[in-house]
């Protein structure tokens, strides 16, 4: 970017390269220059400008996967002053027609491969099929000037991006062109990125981690911005170097998927040099840098972007780091913060239930302007004045905080309070589990009892007895929180940022066709489940 430009808004970002000949944008065996790409999303722009009526907001919905065409789509609206409504290309019937109708969209872009998730709803907007002719035609036909479009501020909404709707309904988060300013250019600065550098990005751009994360720095830093359609654990490292990617967005469990795979012995030759993103364990951190000859940067920041937490090389195990100024840990119904963790001699906390809180953002919503068209989801969020960020989590003397679930995580086992988080990092510690999700499922007297599901690794195997004698082994592991019930399972269900749908998961039980081991209440055996258990 030329030293000399002062941005204040995404507009801004990608005009800085409006006239350069470097790759922007790469697609399969596509490429266009930041100039075409710039002019690509000036054309859209033209087009949409005339079939929005101006008194009503100016929000046009995308539904496509990471296509070109969505790319461009999310140019035209930080060249044309309108809002980008990301549809999450997941959703389904009445929920994915409530999404749109609640981003209040004038207009609606899609694609041939999700056109048809739009049969049978009653939309009452002009859906457009960027596939088709018409589309093509109106583009074609449009000027590529990038001036004339109506002012935009830097706090003004750039986008609304859906939350993943892990523990309820999605909601619409405001993004603002600050937001995606800020985090891009501070994400290119700190990874030294360039024209030079190539920002792989496979998470689905109607998310906030790959609009901060990946066409931001990529913009910010006018580097090539390589789209994959979706993730794939099995093309990963191919597309990396085909691409020849220097660096990666993520969030979820993409980490633990590739790391599940085979390794090979060239898997370090390739040319990345940071993985940057959010909720990756210790473990498949260390094993990813070591693996891919790379370093994994991991934070923690939700999609309102209120509530940050940055690891430090002094960081210990289990931890996501220190907290910016003003996060901390509150009592919701004391709204007062919580007392710090109390380890005992084998590293358990032994104050669980005084110290786990809800991660807060004290000085008030950060980045944070509300969900759209949802005042009452918005007040929650901002109870007594404060953000809730929705995490349980707690700190220990030095600051350092440790995840400890969601507020739906906290479960109630033979009257003890137990976090999940801490009960997955340690089955986390055996080498053959690449991922698992502890959640509560009924008991027939009163409370929870504690199940998990884990994810072998490709080539791994594992049986009841083995992990018995792991479990017995961990000396952190207190007595309440050995799973009752173990599923092994195929894969867990998740959102289209890799994060586990524990509802799906709690809401199945026992009633799954994998193999489920359970013990019995007083010993810490395991045997495969007859139908009689419970």
């Amino acid at each position: 970017m030329p030293e000399s430009a002062n941005p204040e808004t995404v507009r801004d970002l990608l005009l800085a390269h409006a006239a350069s000949g470097d790759v922007g944008l790469a697609f399969e065996d596509r490429t266009w220059t930041w100039q075409e790409y710039v002019a690509a999303g000036a054309a859209r722009a033209h087009v949409l400008r005339g079939l929005l009526d101006a008194d009503r907001p100016p929000h046009v919905g995308v539904l496509m996967e990471n296509t070109p065409e969505m790319a461009m789509a999310v140019a035209a609206g930080a060249i044309g002053g309108h809002v980008t409504a990301g549809i999450n290309a997941t959703r389904r019937g009445a929920g994915l027609a409530a999404d749109i109708a609640r981003a209040d969209c004038q207009v609606l872009l899609t694609d041939s491969e999700h056109r048809p998730l739009l049969d049978g709803l009653d939309l009452g907007i002009r859906v457009i099929d960027t596939d088709g002719d018409q589309w093509r035609e109106m583009v074609a036909a449009a000027p590529r000037a990038t001036d004339g479009f109506p002012d935009v501020g830097t706090f003004d909404t750039f986008m609304l991006i859906f939350t993943s709707g892990t523990s309820g309904d999605p909601k619409a988060v405001q993004v603002s062109h600050f937001m995606v300013l800020v985090a891009g250019t501070m994400l290119a600065e700190r990874f030294s990125l360039t024209a030079d550098d190539v920002c792989y990005c496979a998470m689905p751009l109607f998310h906030s981690n790959a609009i901060a994360a990946g066409f931001g720095p990529a913009v910010a830093a006018g580097a090539t911005l390589a789209l994959a359609r979706r993730f794939s654990a099995s093309s990963f490292l191919d597309d990396v170097r085909r691409f020849g990617a220097t660096y990666l967005n993520y969030v979820g469990k993409p980490l633990a998927y590739v790391l599940a795979t085979p390794e090979q012995p060239d898997d370090a030759d390739n040319p990345l040099r940071v993985a940057f993103g959010n909720e990756a364990s210790d473990r498949d951190i260390a094993e990813f840098g070591r693996r891919f000859g790379c370093v994994v940067w991991d934070g923690f920041g939700s999609t309102e972007n209120a509530v940050i937490v940055t690891r430090v090389p002094e960081t210990p195990p289990g931890s996501i780091g220190q907290p910016m100024d003003g996060v901390a840990v509150y009592d919701r119904a004391t709204m007062t913060e919580c007392p710090r963790a109390v380890f005992d001699e084998t590293g358990r906390v032994a104050n669980l239930d005084d110290c786990v809180g809800e991660l807060v953002n004290t000085t008030g919503g950060g980045f944070f302007a509300g969900y759209y068209n949802d005042e009452a989801a918005t007040q929650e969020r901002m109870a007594g004045g404060l953000y809730w960020s929705g995490d349980l989590a707690y700190r220990d003397d030095d600051g350092f905080v440790y995840l400890a679930g969601r507020t739906s995580d906290w479960l109630r086992v033979d009257g003890e309070n137990l976090a999940t988080a801490p009960i997955e990092r340690l089955l986390l510690r055996h080498d053959a589990i690449s991922q698992v999700a502890v959640y509560g499922v009924p008991d027939p007297q009163v409370g929870d009892q504690v199940m998990a599901a884990v994810v072998l690794r490709d080539d791994a195997s594992l049986g009841p007895e083995e992990l018995a004698d792991f479990l017995a082994a961990q000396p952190d592991l207190g007595s309440k929180a050995w799973p009752r019930f173990v599923r092994i399972a195929r894969a867990l269900p998740s959102t289209a940022t890799n994060k586990v749908l524990k509802r799906e998961l709690a809401a199945e039980a026992t009633d799954t066709t994998d193999p489920v081991w359970v013990r019995g209440e007083r010993d810490r055996g395991y045997g495969v489940m007859t139908p009689s258990v419970l």
